[in-house]
């Protein structure tokens, strides 16, 4: 096909850093160097549904690129994470598949390909839109959980990894002051990398991910035994989609009805301060994660798939992710990418360093 003029691009999902960095690379990209129109769309895909749809859109050109839009947390489109355009909720409670509305409103902003961030859910719906609506779409990886499959690294996960450590940092002094245990929860919705790096990096004594069964007769083990080495404080890290001992999951209900992780840290507390006596405290980080500024990585990251993500289209190579993968940029079918969510590697370095420090991960054997 003949290069495309005029692309769009939308972000979906929940924000986290390093959005903003990635849209403008695009720009940059676009814009710049392929002379095209770039036009963002507000709030994922529900920014399509709007009528007239321009009114859902912004232009994106180089006059916005102020120097202020690389360093912003959040994301300048907005975005969501409800409202599945093929499953979308009525103000009635009747639920209707708006798919075609959808579609519509792309054709309507007569663009020549799209350019999709989002994680492993927000690239199923674009990629069904996609194939429904004969779409040319190119995705990005945006998830701080980095649980996406083929991409070693995903947006926003180093800076919801640095927010994490960085709490650890400032919960040490005031555990040690006060002889406490400290339980820090981080998000995690089925893995646990954020947790096992920001456990290691900031030095926790325990550390509990969804991958790896543990027993609260461990965790009280392993508290004692720094006890006995003149220890006065613990931390501990736990992911939130961790379950209890019991094998339940730990949730919250949301006014809306739907129902979240969030609760293990309390949960845990409870229950350390029984086996062990020792005084607790939890902190919950919850969406302080996503927000603040992006690290250097999540930026460079961000720059770089926003890159190629635009090179991908003027290739004519479409229904593609770009990823990172062994110190490169790559792409891979968004199919692959979307099959199967990856796991913390029960094999591979971050295990085998926690254990190596004495870290307790659990009821793991090697």
């Amino acid at each position: 096909m003949a290069s495309p003029k005029r692309i769009g691009v939308l972000t979906s999902g929940g924000d986290c850093a390093g959005l903003n960095a990635a849209l403008r690379a695009v720009v940059l990209r676009a814009t710049g160097h392929y002379g095209w129109q770039v036009v963002g769309i507000r709030n994922g895909t529900a920014g399509l549904l709007a009528r007239p749809v321009e009114a859902e859109t912004m232009a994106l050109s180089l006059d916005l690129l102020d120097g202020t839009l690389l360093r912003r947390g959040g994301t300048i489109l907005g975005t969501t994470n409800k409202g599945d355009p093929f499953d979308y909720p009525m103000p009635d409670g009747s639920r209707r598949d708006r798919s075609a509305e959808v579609i519509e409103g792309y054709r309507q902003l007569e663009l020549d390909a799209l350019i999709g961030i989002g994680g492993d859910g927000s690239q199923a719906i674009l990629r069904r839109l996609a194939q429904q609506g004969g779409i040319d779409l190119v995705t990005i990886p945006k998830t701080i959980d980095n649980d996406l499959g083929h991409t070693e690294l995903s947006i926003g996960y180093a800076t919801a990894v640095k927010v994490a450590t960085d709490a650890l940092d400032q919960l040490q002094p005031t555990a040690a002051s006060h002889s406490r245990v400290m339980v820090l929860e981080v998000m995690g919705r089925d893995a646990g990398h954020i947790a096992i790096a920001a456990g290691i990096a900031g030095g926790a004594d325990v550390i509990l991910i969804p991958e790896i069964p543990y027993s609260l007769a461990g965790i009280a083990a392993k508290i004692e035994a720094l006890k006995a080495q003149g220890r006065n404080f613990a931390l501990v890290v736990v992911a939130e989609a961790v379950k209890t001992e019991a094998g339940e999951a730990v949730r919250q209900t949301q006014a809306s009805g739907a129902q979240t992780y969030g609760g293990v840290g309390h949960y845990l507390a409870a229950r350390i301060a029984e086996e062990t006596g020792s005084e607790t405290r939890v902190t919950v980080l919850g969406h302080l994660q996503r927000g603040g500024l992006p690290t250097d990585r999540d930026r460079l990251m961000a720059s770089i798939f926003g890159v190629r993500a635009v090179d991908l289209i003027a290739e004519g190579h479409f229904d593609r992710m770009v990823a990172w993968s062994g110190r490169q940029v790559i792409d891979i079918p968004i199919s692959e990418a979307i099959a199967g969510y990856k796991a913390v590697d029960l094999d591979g370095p971050l295990v085998h360093t926690a254990q190596g420090l004495g870290i307790y991960l659990g009821e793991f054997r090697p």
